[in-house]
């Protein structure tokens, strides 16, 4: 089993993924940025081998191509040592890519796809700074500068980390948090996430 210096419980988990080519299910690196009640921000990433080729474009946006992961482990082992861990709170995705490249790594690898609740942070960004839109947009480029955030660009620890941060900035702006921001009025409940210290209602 892969060791992942963690310690939950953590409020939400801010998730990235890079690919190695145009294929979703080409990850060849993860990233986790785990958010505590208090704020604090614990990240962590791993290469991952995805046994087929890099394109030279993923390659040029990223930085890591065939011989940065030879030796490192392939996907159904990562899946295995995070799922558990990303089970237990919110996944914070900046768009919808993350989730569909798991969904497409499992179904390649024939895994089943792990029972993950997903959270959009582009949708959380939209609902807290409206002004973005025709005006920069929502995208990680641009809330880097007008949020003033510190990351790399296209690491996934990096960009999981940015997704956090902007979960937090969302919710230090509105003074909601972010399942508040996210709510729909009328929305069902049928399960509570819930922390060390703080229990959150999910959302639809």
């Amino acid at each position: 089993m892969i060791p992942i210096p963690l310690k939950p419980p953590y409020r939400f988990i801010a998730f990235d993924v890079e690919t190695a080519n145009r294929n979703a299910h080409s990850i060849c690196q993860v990233g986790l940025a785990c958010v505590d009640d208090w704020g604090q921000i614990d990240t962590f990433s791993l290469l991952v081998d995805p046994d087929e080729a890099f394109s030279a474009f993923n390659t040029e946006l990223h930085g890591i191509d065939a011989a940065t992961v030879r030796g490192q482990p392939q996907f159904p082992a990562v899946i295995a040592a995070i799922a558990p861990l990303m089970a237990q709170q919110p996944i914070v995705q900046h768009s919808s890519f993350d989730q569909r490249a798991v969904a497409a790594a499992c179904g390649w690898h024939g895994l089943d796809v792990p029972a993950l609740h997903w959270v959009d942070s582009v949708t959380i960004a939209r609902r807290a700074w409206p002004e973005f839109k025709g005006n920069g947009g929502h995208g990680l480029g641009h809330l880097k500068t007008a949020l003033s955030l510190q990351f790399q660009h296209h690491d996934a620890g990096e960009d999981a980390r940015a997704a956090a941060q902007v979960v937090l900035c969302a919710e230090e702006k509105t003074g909601r948090s972010f399942v508040e921001i996210l709510a729909k009025q009328g929305a069902k409940s049928p399960r509570v996430f819930h922390s060390a210290a703080t229990y959150y209602e999910p959302f639809e």
